[in-house]
């Protein structure tokens, strides 16, 4: 089932080629998420001096853009799970063209996780871009990411075209909806999305949160009545989606190719069955189930370390007071004996001369 979101970031300086590395799994990040998969990396627009390796373009931005100025922009979009790597790299690419055309360099990658829930692909991709905008003119680097010379447009850097206001994030928004529903129907899919919030369609009902894999892990016993809901939504909209797909999958439209109709009428019979996504459903449900366990026995151990700390803490006290308790009666001793020695004094015999006082 498509879903929509599309969320517009924004790097500051020093953040853009940690972040160009880790969205195309370069350097220290090769290795990271070894359960995400990198199904396509993708640069374009970028000057002469970084064509062959685009990383140096988010370097030189890193290191030559304005102490508080933004190194990037960047498009975070969900894919539908529907298309095939294939044609998800060919939507990608029709948006990339479509919102940043020749005029900002760009780096993209599709990452595909899985999801946190109900397993499947997640795929999304991450559109990384420079807000300075191409104008023609050869910049080395460092003149590149220089403030802009309007009177002079050789002598400055390229222009920055900054896309932070309420309207241009709305445009993105509705370009992505629009972009992601004309390729869905290219390929014969009947799945659409909506760029607009639930209250803008008419839907009556609360947004669903965010469950990634750090809030399965973190989820309590009084929060599954929340995920038991969310799951049995999708589900009954799941069902609703297949049921529309039977209804449809019955009627061959004569007025066209024969043959089509029934390539069409077999795509759909090939959905996955009711009992496929039943199980996977239970297999999420037994996998939060893990977790709880899991989590259970490490708060049981939790306690248990804090009981022993506790226990160490009452036993050094002891130790400390009864330290305290020797030390005080070693001390009333030594005044005794030296009370005794001066009574001695006072009312002994001079030992030296042998005669009372």
């Amino acid at each position: 089932m498509a879903s929509y979101h599309c969320s517009v970031k924004v790097g500051a300086k020093g953040k853009a080629g940690p972040h160009a590395s880790y969205i195309s799994r370069d350097g220290k990040y090769e290795k990271v998420r070894s359960n995400e998969k990198l199904e396509h990396v993708e640069s374009g627009n970028m000057p002469k001096w970084a064509e062959k390796d685009p990383a140096q373009f988010w370097q030189a931005a890193d290191q030559h853009e304005r102490a508080n100025g933004s190194t990037y922009r960047e498009i975070e979009v969900a894919l539908p799970r529907e298309l095939t790597p294939a044609q998800r790299v060919e939507l990608v690419r029709d948006m990339v063209a479509q919102e940043l055309g020749d005029k900002h360099a760009f780096t993209w990658a599709i990452h595909n996780p899985q999801a946190a829930l109900e397993g499947g692909e997640q795929p999304h991709a991450h559109i990384m871009y420079s807000e300075r905008t191409i104008d023609g003119l050869d910049r080395d680097p460092e003149q590149y990411f220089k403030r802009y010379n309007a009177k002079n447009p050789e002598k400055g850097g390229c222009r920055k075209d900054s896309a932070g206001t309420e309207e241009r994030l709305l445009a993105t928004r509705e370009r992505w909806a629009k972009v992601q529903n004309a390729h869905l129907e290219r390929h014969g899919l009947e799945a659409r999305v909506d760029h607009r919030s639930l209250r803008d369609q008419g839907i009556e009902r609360t947004a669903e949160p965010h469950f990634g894999p750090g809030r399965v892990k973190r989820m309590t016993a009084a929060q599954d009545v929340e995920l038991a809901a969310v799951l049995e939504r999708r589900a009954a909209e799941g069902e609703k989606e297949r049921a529309a797909a039977e209804l449809g999958k019955s009627i061959i439209d004569l007025s066209g190719d024969l043959g089509a109709a029934k390539a069409e009428r077999d795509r759909k019979q090939a959905m996955p069955p009711p009992d496929q996504l039943r199980a996977g459903m239970e297999a999420a449900r037994a996998q939060f189930e893990a977790h709880k366990l899991a989590e259970a026995g490490k708060q049981q151990a939790r306690e248990a370390f804090e009981r022993f700390k506790a226990e160490q803490r009452a036993a050094e006290l002891a130790r400390e007071q009864a330290a305290q308790k020797a030390a005080q009666e070693l001390a009333r001793q030594r005044q005794e004996v030296e009370r005794k020695q001066e009574a001695e004094k006072k009312t002994g015999l001079d030992r030296d001369t042998g005669y009372s006082r």
